[in-house]
């Protein structure tokens, strides 16, 4: 798929609609919610590395006028820089939720597994008031990005600062519970999340959920199950599939939990599997353990790619703006990569990058009276 057939899901009249929604333009003139939408998104894909400057120098470029329509307005990074900081972030935050509705339906990723997991980001101390303190020889700080996967696609994400959100039993769960799973989505998440009533609230909650459990945990057999014929590409063996009850804070939870024992073929290493799912096959709970680790992919792509790592603002609303923006331009970049069949993260960016500016001098061709057909070869018409 071309990309100017993938951005035109993201039409003008949906933004303009979001703009007047979330009255992101009260009092604006110049540095419109539209126009910092475009110039975030093509700063991150046409840049290596985005910064304040580096956006600034963008929106002076003759590519990025035609491109964003800003005409012969100028501006600094600094107003930038308090743009993002002011500006509404729930703008973003319904893009980024629109799009992933648009292309998780585009991808058939509507009934996919949704992978949670954390990832950090440090910045100095001397710079922040707030963020995580990890270990005492260190002068940086840490935030938390806890994001939600669906299928191959980032469909949300929790930013905490606080020093209690070091540990994943309160900030993985918190995510899940915003991000509201239907009925019939499973939820997959790492064994940072151990508290028992977490588990039982989830099954309360109806939210399907599998993930690991510690060797050590204390469980009760109430039934179990029959072992099925083990899958020629399973990469583990069950040994037992039980009804349990868990042993928690001292006291037993008396709501049935469902635990799967199983080795690793390649080094023999016990594991647990825990799920609150009784009408799938034990390998199946196991395969979607596994599928877990794609979420570790994304991570990398984030923070490669698109850098996440690199905080262009450290306020709260700059952080929030800028988090949807990378997971929309993420949206973005799989889909493409995904439709058009590529390999990797890195040349599917720079191929979005080379044909999005093909895109925009064909376009100024045009505007200036021009046949782009003559030089077909130029934009890969030919």
């Amino acid at each position: 798929m071309k990309v100017s057939k993938l951005l035109n899901l993201i039409p003008k009249e949906d933004l303009e609609f979001l703009a007047v929604d979330t009255k992101v333009d009260f009092q604006v003139s110049k540095l419109t919610g539209i126009s910092m939408f475009r110039l975030i998104l093509f700063s991150m894909i046409c840049g290596n590395r985005n910064s304040l400057r580096v956006m600034e120098n963008f929106y002076h470029s003759a590519v990025f006028k035609s491109f964003a329509k800003t005409g012969n307005k100028t501006t600094r990074f600094s107003s930038i820089r308090d743009r993002i900081v002011t500006i509404n972030a729930v703008f973003f935050e319904k893009i980024f939720l629109l799009l992933f509705e648009k292309f998780s339906h585009l991808l058939n990723e509507k009934k996919s597994i949704t992978r949670f997991d954390s990832t950090m980001v440090a910045v100095s101390a001397v710079f922040v008031n707030w963020g995580m303190k990890v270990g005492s020889k260190t002068n940086k700080k840490q935030l938390k990005f806890t994001i939600g996967m669906k299928g191959s696609l980032p469909c949300h994400v929790s930013i905490f600062k606080t020093q209690d959100s070091l540990s994943e039993d309160k900030t993985i769960p918190k995510a899940i519970f915003q991000h509201k799973p239907k009925s019939e989505d499973i939820v997959v998440f790492d064994r940072g999340v151990q508290k028992r009533g977490t588990f039982v609230e989830f099954t309360e909650q109806s939210i399907q959920f599998v993930t690991r459990l510690k060797t050590d945990a204390s469980y009760k057999i109430v039934s179990e199950n029959k072992l099925q014929d083990k899958p020629k590409n399973a990469t583990v063996t069950i040994i037992k599939d039980y009804i349990v009850h868990l042993k928690g804070d001292h006291k037993w939870i008396f709501v049935p939990m469902r635990l799967i024992i199983a080795t690793i073929d390649e080094t023999g290493e016990e594991i647990y599997f825990l799920t609150n799912i009784e009408k799938l096959a034990a390998y199946d709970i196991a395969f979607i353990y596994k599928q877990r680790w794609d979420i570790e992919v994304l991570f990398k792509f984030l923070k490669q790619e698109l850098n996440l790592s690199h905080l262009v603002s450290r306020t709260e609303n700059g952080i929030k703006v800028m988090i949807y923006m990378t997971l929309i331009v993420a949206i973005l970049l799989i889909a493409y990569k995904k439709l058009n069949k590529l390999e990797g993260y890195k040349i599917p960016k720079l191929k979005f990058g080379n044909e999005l500016e093909a895109q925009i001098i064909k376009d100024i061709v045009i505007r200036c009276g021009g046949n782009p057909a003559k030089m077909a070869y130029l934009f890969n018409d030919s």
